[in-house]
């Protein structure tokens, strides 16, 4: 019932969880299936065929090259961007891989069979991955969904409980009103609650050192942001801001006033998802296209609280439990997924998690916590995903920042109310659920509406 945080917040690469994330993670747990049978050694030829979204926008997503560096066995987690730059050049030039680290085979960008058009019942990001031996007997297939976040499930799973959960455990919950029961019940906090859940399989020390080392990790590519220049890659040619901001900002702010917080904020939320759409290194937070906001507003927590200023290690493990608690909401009743339901789902979550983190940690009651998640999301229902040439740039690294903005105004407006309000948050996300469903599908990561139509893209000739 309860999804854990290490879930909603896993270390990746960019530009996307569910195009880039979720495949590469799909690719290496196919090579791991292979081996398991025993067939890795005899396979010759892999096919993969990526079906609707992952289809659509693969090619600015990164999706195909993620692939190909899951079927050599790297996975997500443990692939530093020199490493996975070092290795995208290699494949390039001689357009073989090594399959599970075993042995060479021939297979490039231009072999994967793209079906656009083509959604399979289960979910709009699918991909089908098939090992045959020297003789073109099949050996191996099997079809996975990329479901957002970096989630993936196979077709056979698809048709059971969603895996990544806690445990039954008699403080898991389902709903914002079986969280608010559960915490008045035991007189706690919702970050309380949300420890508690993670304590049933893991070290209450381990748990405090896993998020401080996602922090951390947060916080580093925030550094690489403000330290590199130059333009995205891709044909849109978008010049990176942030080391220009940062150099303005060292000089007009040296004593970190509360006077350009926002400023600050806007700057982590730039920095982090300009390392997101090059393919560096990132936390999903919970997606890769809206891993900008919560590090903006953790970084706020931090700075601009009495509370992250007395103790930030402190503030950070109580304000990722309880974004992480709201996000497991939206995962379970609802959708991360800007391919399912658009980037209400992306973004739109990512605001509501960094507004109950930052409403606890400003002293909210549980009320007040939820009242800020609801606020937040209330005003991203209908956000279309619509990113232009299928880059993960425009409009997403902007959206980011007034996202990260609009967590910090939701949060504060929940606390100068007493936690009452008219729209609960259970009703919100089944709203955000129902609208995603509505969406035209032009308008879900799919590039064929919105901007993504209507921005002219300028190619210059070589």
């Amino acid at each position: 019932m309860t999804i854990s945080v290490f879930e909603l917040f896993s270390i990746g690469i960019g530009p996307s969880s569910s195009h880039t994330v979720g495949p590469m993670r799909a690719a290496a747990r196919f090579v791991a299936d292979l081996e398991t049978l025993g067939a890795l050694g005899d396979t010759v030829d892999v096919r993969v065929d990526l079906f609707g979204s992952l289809a659509a926008t693969g090619a600015g997503h990164g999706t195909m090259t993620a692939i190909l560096l899951g079927l050599q066995g790297l996975v997500p987690e443990e692939l530093e961007t020199e490493e996975m730059e070092r290795r995208i050049d290699a494949m390039r030039a001689t357009g073989r891989i090594t399959l599970g680290g075993s042995h060479e085979i021939a297979l490039t960008e231009d072999d994967f069979i793209l079906r656009p058009l083509t959604m399979l019942p289960f979910h709009p990001n699918a991909l089908t991955i098939t090992a045959r031996d020297g003789s073109d007997a099949e050996l191996h297939r099997e079809t996975y969904f990329s479901v957002g976040g970096g989630f993936v499930v196979t077709e056979a799973e698809s048709r059971e409980t969603t895996s990544g959960q806690v445990d039954r455990h008699p403080s898991s919950f389902g709903s914002a009103k079986q969280l608010l029961e559960l915490c008045h019940e035991k007189d706690c906090k919702i970050s309380d609650l949300m420890l508690e859940l993670e304590t049933a399989t893991r070290e209450a020390n381990e748990v405090r050192a896993r998020l401080l080392h996602i922090r951390d990790v947060m916080v580093e590519c925030e550094l690489r942001g403000v330290s590199r220049g130059g333009y995205l890659p891709g044909a849109l040619q978008v010049r990176r801001r942030a080391k220009d901001w940062f150099e303005r900002l060292k000089d007009e702010d040296p004593d970190r006033s509360a006077e350009f917080a926002e400023d600050w904020v806007n700057l982590v939320a730039l920095a982090v998802n300009e390392e997101n759409a090059s393919g560096g290194r990132i936390v999903t937070a919970p997606t890769n296209g809206a891993a900008g906001i919560v590090p903006a507003v953790l970084h706020y927590a931090m700075h601009y609280t009495p509370a992250g200023k007395q103790d930030r290690d402190e503030t950070t493990v109580r304000f990722l439990l309880a974004a992480g608690a709201i996000g497991s909401l939206y995962k379970e009743r609802a959708s991360i997924s800007g391919a399912e339901v658009g980037c209400q789902g992306e973004v739109g979550s990512a605001a509501s998690m960094a507004a109950a983190g930052l409403a606890e940690i400003l002293g909210g009651t549980t009320e007040q916590v939820e009242n800020a998640a609801e606020i937040a999301m209330e005003h991203s229902l209908g956000l279309t995903c619509d990113p232009i040439e299928g880059l993960v740039q425009i409009p997403c690294i902007e959206r980011n920042a007034i996202s990260a903005g609009k967590a910090i105004n939701a949060a504060r407006m929940a606390l100068r109310g007493d936690g009452t309000h008219r729209v609960s948050l259970d009703q919100v996300i089944e709203t955000m659920r129902t609208t995603g469903a509505d969406m035209h599908s032009k308008y879900k990561e799919t590039s064929t509406g919105g901007l993504a139509v209507n921005v002219p893209v300028n190619y210059v000739e070589c």
